[in-house]
């Protein structure tokens, strides 16, 4: 009762302590939730335009629904670069004043299948019919917010064409590019010439700070421009059988092959149950002790496993062979007979004609015309067997014809019925004609193989409950161990092999040698993950995956370590240059050559277009300056691709002149046939882009 007054007493105290405590806890979660770290609502923004969570969400979803089989994370990044390219393209079109109207938005409607090709709005002709078009949604206004969806997309897709075409009419080729590429390619020149490869000054002599390598990267910033990544390394403990686990199993599988007894429940007695040797019904015996089931189709010899293969073939019929392992299964097969020629092989030639659906016909022919052909074809073939390849890659219209008609390998019932049947009931080296829904088939057997059919009992060697907790206990024991002792030193002292670090990108989904693991990129990600820390990771059909954050770059220029790869290559060539220019002193090539110790070389007619020099490679410079040296006069030393260069050009031979270039002005066109793919890359690289996507766990 004291007790009770004491509280009583208290109670206003204990009233104030209790809701201070829910305030402090309410305004926790809010801190941690992000109510007030979130910094956006917005996925990220273009340019300026934000891009709004709960449309980008939506988006998402829809693209995972029809993207057959893709994550969530692939659907993000899809749904990511259309906004870019949406937004970035957009704001083209808005400088431009592009505007699409009725007639275009119309016209780039039609352009989708299932809109133009729609028999609901085709007339009579099976033409599109606009007015019937028109007239469906009219009847269907429930069906209008779509079409309003369709006529946005419709019309950002006019504007695209439109602004395509006044890019691709934009870059043109002139006739002095033609006449440029053309002495590019005919010009010729000869000179002598003294090399020092850069490889002749050892890498000892010349040093490279980390200064010089964020030097040269300032002056190149786009070049080494890199985005926040993550580096982080692993060590992988397999789940993995032990060998008494495979022992277990290779036990359960040898106790299938001969007669057992076992109690019956229902008869209160013991039965004698047959094994596989003597077992009636092949098929259901494997159905109900396999983990793979009964496949009753004749295998080639070549399709067996290889290193089993000879004795498996040579199976008598009812013979057992076995235990083996093949592909992490214990196996035990037995021979239910053998098959002649139960695969073959044949190449053809495919003379198709109108009406027929083969996308690669060579020529527009009707049906009298292709069997004309394919009679004289055949006619050539039994003259020569040995051309047919070549008649076949020259007149078939069969994507094989790049094999020379060849088809490889096939069973019964793989090809139409009427080259189904040519082919198993001719001998090797018929050549026939037969016609199937594609066209006219010249067809040659070339080849058949006997075949096997086996039953086959395969039990999977899985690592046993026992086998995963000891793995379990391992990994987390090495996660304790590396977090407190250290990564390095933890995986030496448990005889665990540590991966190579893993650069991930906040949107990556593929880690290192593991495959798609999101969970472990979003970790990396963090905030609450700092350098340093380690995870452990449970991969289903890998095992443990133990990760090491090992580095956190942020935006900017490459790290150092990663750059200097590249960078220091150059800044070293840089520097032996200076060292190689110092020897190279002299008034004539044999002086220059003999202070080097390098020899006077030849080059003759080289052009710019191809500017190889024996022992060097390419040296466009090199050849550059040879192009336009004076005659016999030594030059200074040129700093080229693979070492330092002292030339002396003998001659200049200048290509003859045209009247026209136009077949050098296609050239250079088509060269340039890929510019209008490079048009949302190119903008992107200039725009102004934030990317929170990582902060709404995709």
């Amino acid at each position: 009762m004291a007790v009770l007054s004491k509280i009583r007493q208290r109670s206003l105290l204990l009233i104030l302590v209790i809701g201070f405590c829910l305030l402090a806890f309410i305004v926790g979660d809010i801190f941690n939730s992000g109510g007030f770290n979130q910094t956006s609502n917005d996925v990220g923004s273009i340019n300026g335009k934000d891009v709004a969570f709960e449309d980008f969400r939506m988006k998402v979803a829809a693209a995972e629904q029809g993207g057959q089989g893709i994550t969530p994370t692939q659907a993000a990044n899809r749904v990511w670069e259309q906004e870019i390219a949406i937004a970035l393209l957009s704001d083209e079109f808005e400088k431009l004043g592009l505007r699409a109207g009725e007639k275009h938005i119309m016209e780039s409607l039609k352009s989708d299948p299932n809109i133009g090709q729609n028999p609901m709005f085709q007339n009579a002709q099976g033409q599109f019919d606009e007015v019937k078009f028109k007239e469906y949604f009219r009847s269907n206004p429930e069906q209008m917010a779509s079409l309003k969806d369709r006529e946005k997309q419709a019309e950002l897709n006019a504007k695209y064409q439109m602004y395509n075409t006044l890019v691709k009419a934009g870059v043109f080729t002139t006739e002095a590019e033609g006449k440029l590429q053309y002495q590019l390619e005919a010009d010729r020149v000869s000179f002598d010439y003294v090399p020092v490869l850069y490889s002749s000054v050892p890498d000892s002599e010349v040093k490279v700070s980390d200064q010089e390598i964020v030097d040269f990267m300032k002056k190149n910033e786009k070049k080494y421009k890199a985005d926040e990544h993550r580096v982080v390394e692993y060590v992988i403990i397999a789940d993995k059988p032990s060998t008494e686990d495979e022992n277990e199993v290779k036990a359960g599988v040898e106790a299938l092959l001969n007669e057992s007894v076992k109690y019956n429940k229902d008869t209160g007695k013991n039965d004698t149950v047959p094994g596989f040797r003597s077992a009636v019904n092949v098929a259901d015996f494997v159905n109900a002790n396999s983990d793979v089931q009964y496949d009753s189709s004749y295998v080639a010899k070549s399709d067996l496993p290889t290193a089993h293969a000879e004795q498996l073939f040579n199976l008598a019929e009812g013979e057992v062979y076995g235990p083996y392992i093949y592909e992490g299964y214990y196996c035990i097969s037995k021979s239910l007979g053998r098959k002649a020629g139960a695969k073959a092989k044949a190449s053809h030639i495919l003379i198709s004609y109108e009406g027929t659906q083969v996308p690669n016909k060579k020529e527009v022919r009707t049906k009298e015309e292709a069997k004309a052909k394919a009679e004289s074809l055949l006619a050539q073939a039994k003259s020569n067997p040995s051309g047919f390849s070549m008649l076949a890659m020259t007149n078939s219209d069969d994507s094989s014809a790049q094999q020379g008609g060849d088809l490889g390998y096939f069973s019964p019932g793989q090809m139409v019925k009427p080259f189904n049947d040519y082919v198993f009931n001719n001998s090797i080296g018929s050549i026939g004609l037969v016609e199937t829904d594609f066209g006219f088939h010249i067809i040659n057997v070339t080849d058949k193989q006997d075949a096997i059919r086996l039953a086959t009992i395969a039990r999977s060697i899985r690592a046993s409950e026992a086998t995963s907790d000891e793995l379990y206990q391992q990994a987390a024991q090495f996660e304790m161990n590396a977090n407190d002792k250290g990564f390095e030193e933890s995986a030496k002292a448990a005889n665990l092999t540590i991966n190579p670090a893993v650069k991930v990108a906040a949107m990556d989904e593929s880690f290192g040698t593991v495959g798609n693991r999101r969970e472990i990129v979003r970790w990396a990600f963090d905030k609450e993950t700092d350098e340093g820390d380690v995870k452990r990771f449970e991969v289903p059909n890998v095992g443990h995956v133990v990760a090491r954050l090992k580095k956190i770059n942020a935006e900017g220029l490459l790290a150092i370590d990663e750059a200097r790869l590249s960078v220091e290559p150059i800044l070293k060539n840089r520097k032996k240059a200076e060292i190689i220019k110092n020897k190279m002193k002299g008034s004539t090539l044999e002086a220059i050559a003999k202070a080097a110790g390098s020899t006077v070389m030849q080059a003759g007619a080289v052009t710019l277009q191809s500017p190889v020099l024996q022992g060097s490679g390419a040296e466009p410079k090199v050849v550059g300056m040879a192009m336009s040296a004076a005659p016999n006069k030594v030059s200074e030393p040129i700093e080229g691709n693979t070492g330092v260069f002292v030339i002396m050009t003998k001659e200049v031979v200048k290509a003859p002149a045209l009247q026209s270039h136009i077949d050098y002005v296609n050239k250079v066109k088509g060269q340039r046939m890929s510019f209008a793919g490079r048009l949302v890359p190119a903008l992107k690289e200039e725009a102004e882009i934030e990317d929170n996507r990582s902060r709404f766990n995709y």
